[in-house]
């Protein structure tokens, strides 16, 4: 007997039916999104945003740099000024100048009536240079004025002349007042202070100089010379009964 029909062929097992979805966990929200709605890029909208913070890179602006680099240079410049001064100082050891008023010969005040008053007053100043490696250039363009009770009541310039380092200079200044007017309380003081043989006047020197440093001039530097003044009379015959000087320097 024929065998029956070729053996058949075993079948693929077949695929379990798929499990159901787990349930997510109690208070837990599942969002689903279609996927045409998600990017990859992002949408044509945002893209210009995109370009803009994807090429941005982190950099100083040129002011800021161009003030980090003004500030370094000037921190530079000043502590090699400070270097130089500190050198120069400890090289010439320079010393304050000294200035005092030696006499006054007063003419021209006559107090006799209320007329104004012209006075004309020669004052001799001593300037002393006590520096050894220093010179001082006395330059034009100076003023001394001699005041009683806020009255100006002559004025005059400085001669111009070098003094030398140790040097010692005393000169002679000649100041003139024309048609003073004085006040009757003023001229009333001016009166009785004389009689009693203490009369106060205020001496204001000015005047640019140049400091010579070795063989190097500096810029123009103005100093001011304030002397307080006691004289026993106002003629050419005065003596000063006591004085006080002092000096102030103005660099710029």
């Amino acid at each position: 007997m024929a065998s029956s029909s070729s053996a058949q062929a075993p079948s693929k097992p077949s695929q379990p039916p798929p499990g159901k979805p787990v349930p997510p966990p109690p208070g837990t929200y599942v969002v689903q999104i279609p996927k045409d709605q998600i990017y990859r890029y992002p949408p044509p909208e945002n893209s210009h945003k995109f370009d803009k913070y994807s090429k941005k890179k982190p950099r100083r602006s040129c002011c800021c740099r161009c003030l980090c680099w003004t500030v370094g240079l000037l921190l530079v410049l000043i502590i090699l000024a400070g270097v130089a001064a500190g050198v120069l100082y400890l090289v010439f050891r320079p010393e304050s100048p000294d200035y005092t008023v030696d006499d006054l010969e007063i003419r021209g005040v006559n107090l006799t009536s209320s007329s104004p008053i012209s006075p004309r007053i020669d004052v001799t100043v001593r300037a002393r240079n006590p520096n050894d490696k220093i010179g001082i250039y006395y330059e034009r363009g100076s003023s001394v004025n001699v005041f009683y009770n806020g009255v100006n009541l002559c004025n005059g310039v400085l001669p111009a002349f070098y003094q030398p380092s140790n040097n010692l200079t005393v000169f002679k200044t000649a100041l003139r007042g024309s048609d003073i007017v004085l006040s009757n309380g003023v001229h009333s003081a001016l009166v009785t202070q004389q009689r009693n043989g203490r009369v106060p006047l205020r001496l204001n020197l000015e005047a640019p100089v140049k400091i010579k440093i070795g063989a190097v001039k500096t810029w123009k530097i103005n100093f001011k010379v304030k002397c307080d003044l006691t004289v026993d009379k106002l003629t050419a015959e005065s003596k000063i009964v006591s004085k006080d000087c002092d000096y102030s320097v103005k660099l710029w």
